[in-house]
């Protein structure tokens, strides 16, 4: 039998460009090559698309780029092409391809974006599709969602730039609506890029700025005080598998984007240090959150596991893959290495592609 033809995507115009460097070369020195042809598809930071022929190891440095046989090329919207168009100097040729892999975190790739373009172009899209993406990047959207569904998340508040005419009455809102210490995100980036955690007026204000820089929506929430706690959940519809969860200490006053990837000074525990009746509750809560927002192929959810019961964080539609990621480590103390968990992926985009049509 033919090997499937595999486009995986890396970089993206995002603030987490980066990770997504990491996070590709650790899917694509694992998949498994008796299976899959794999075609890398690179996004400069500035949204240059290219088709990259090179050694993987030069995606982890960003090095990739300068690589002389690197072509520009993008998904074709055509459903007749079902492949991607590489635009060289004298010609244009067609690279049929049978899955899309994005591995693209943060904005113009875990927010439906690229799942739109997949959607258009009937290619099957490994992870959630555009409208689930939509709503779980968004956090505001999130909240709305998981409100409804009546699961517990923390309390919170929506401001929008056009708003910010007086950041001293929207400081106010704050204020009237929540209590300190509250946390300043960004609505629409992950990795916890752009939070920062305000204790008084004046961190407040700072917060705002700094979440602003990244969007024009930013989330307030009040501040919880409990364990962190992930859990990894696979699969379409009905049939998903929700991990053991596992749980993270960090050094920091919160996990940022610094104690996540550079500090690396976090310890991560599998299974997380809750009770069997946390651990079941927890479980069950990121299955009917990951069913209230749509989800399918993947997602990693995360919690807060205090004194007064679970309360859920948010949803991230393209957990990292690096090696020191949770989303793997949560599958591979399942039972379903990281090959196999790839494979898994590609094959629930594939199925759900056909389920749709």
């Amino acid at each position: 039998m033919a090997k499937l033809k595999v486009a995986v995507i890396f970089g993206g115009v995002s603030s987490e460009h980066e990770i997504s460097l990491v996070s590709a070369y650790s899917v694509l020195t694992n998949i498994p090559k008796d299976l899959y042809d794999v075609v890398c598809i690179g996004i400069t930071k500035k949204g240059h698309w290219m088709y990259y022929p090179g050694e993987y190891e030069n995606i982890k440095d960003g090095t990739w780029e300068n690589d002389p046989d690197c072509s520009t090329a993008v998904i074709s919207p055509d459903r007749v092409h079902k492949g991607i168009m590489v635009i060289g100097e004298d010609e244009v040729y067609l690279r049929k391809i049978d899955v899309v892999f994005p591995v693209l975190h943060g904005a113009n790739g875990e927010d439906g974006s690229v799942q739109g373009l997949c959607q258009l172009a009937g290619l099957p899209c490994v992870g959630c599709d555009m409208t689930s993406s939509a709503v779980c990047m968004d956090k505001s959207l999130t909240h709305t969602v998981l409100d409804a569904a009546g699961i517990k998340t923390a309390k919170y508040l929506t401001i929008m730039r056009h708003s910010l005419g007086d950041f001293d009455e929207i400081c106010e809102n704050i204020e009237t609506a929540l209590s300190y210490p509250v946390y300043v995100k960004p609505s629409s980036a992950g990795s916890s890029v752009g939070v920062s955690r305000a204790a008084n007026r004046a961190e407040l204000k700072d917060g705002l700025k700094k979440a602003f820089a990244h969007g024009d929506k930013v989330v307030a929430e009040q501040e919880i005080i409990g364990k962190e706690v992930e859990c990894a959940v696979l699969g379409n519809g009905k049939d998903i598998i929700a991990s053991v969860p596992g749980q993270i200490t960090t050094e920091e006053g919160f996990y940022d984007y610094d104690a996540k990837y550079k500090k690396n000074t976090s310890v991560l525990d599998i299974p997380a240090k809750i009770s069997d009746d946390e651990m079941r509750v927890l479980r069950e809560t990121a299955g009917k959150a990951y069913k209230a927002c749509g989800c399918g192929g993947m997602a990693r959810v995360d919690f807060f596991v205090t004194e007064n019961g679970i309360v859920l964080n948010e949803i991230n539609t393209i957990p990292g893959f690096t090696p020191i990621s949770m989303y793997p480590k949560l599958m591979e103390n399942m039972g379903i290495t990281y090959p196999a968990l790839l494979d898994r992926l590609i094959q629930l985009a594939i199925e759900r592609l056909d389920a749709d049509k």
